[in-house]
């Protein structure tokens, strides 16, 4: 019997073999690296966020961007500050927005208002359940205060704003004007999420006050689950080294007898 037949097949045969599986696992040992290196930076950067929005949301109100910045506001400089805008509501530019909130599933309330400048900003004046009726918005000069939100082109998750229909699926300021009868340019390219104002009873609707400003943030245990992987994964290939280095040494056995 020989030391082939004894011992499994030819080392030699086996190198191809040996050397594909290791530059595998080598390539997935370097990509899991990768992945949990991205998710420290991904951690990095939300904490940033986190840390820019909870600043702005209790910073003092400014007044909210002027038409000739629009062009500039995104959501990275400006979304979630708190801000403020007087000027009265324009009769009949409204719409509801599919919504989901601590108090169930219903809508919330876009109304446009024109600002003491001129400008058309969208409020949102809070979320109404689908069995209420909102009030009728507020006659006069008023002012609002709350958190700039950037607009929501397009729709919702799977769903598409229907314009024609009146089903919106999300607060797309420059749809929502335009099927009111504006240029799309005339609104802002943003809407303001109402504060709740103190001493409103609770019974009415719209409520406003329902912004959730939460980020989750599981970015360490994701890095932590990509290199848990890239250490299993180099385990595997140094385990796949000393079985091949086992066979490669009883093959070279100078005991080994030819039969």
């Amino acid at each position: 019997m020989n030391t082939a037949s004894r011992h499994g097949r030819d080392p030699g045969r086996r190198r191809p073999a040996f050397l594909a599986l290791a530059f595998a696992l080598a390539i997935a040992c370097l990509g899991f690296v990768a992945l949990g290196g991205w998710q420290l930076q991904r951690m990095q950067w939300k904490r940033g966020l986190i840390e820019r929005v909870e600043a702005r949301v209790n910073a003092a109100p400014v007044p909210i961007p002027r038409r000739s910045r629009w062009p500039q506001v995104n959501a990275v400089s400006d979304e979630y500050r708190r801000v403020r805008v007087s000027g009265e509501y324009v009769p009949g530019v409204e719409a509801r927005t599919q919504a989901l909130t601590e108090l169930g599933s219903g809508s919330w309330v876009l109304s446009a208002l024109r600002s003491e400048a001129g400008e058309v900003v969208f409020i949102n004046r809070g979320f109404v359940a689908a069995h209420a009726q909102p009030d009728p918005v507020p006659a006069g000069l008023v002012t609002v205060t709350g958190l700039l939100r950037m607009s929501e082109p397009g729709g919702g998750f799977l769903r598409r704003n229907d314009p024609s229909a009146d089903r919106w699926y999300s607060r797309d300021t420059g749809a929502i004007a335009q099927a009111r009868g504006l240029p799309p340019a005339a609104a802002a390219p943003f809407f303001v999420d109402a504060a709740a104002p103190a001493g409103r009873a609770q019974n009415r609707w719209p409520r406003p006050g329902l912004t959730v400003v939460r980020f989750r943030d599981n970015h360490l245990a994701y890095a932590l689950t990509w290199f848990a992987l890239a250490a299993l994964t180099a385990w595997a290939g140094l385990r796949l080294w000393r079985i091949e280095r086992s066979g490669r040494a009883a093959h070279a056995d100078p005991q080994e007898i030819d039969a």
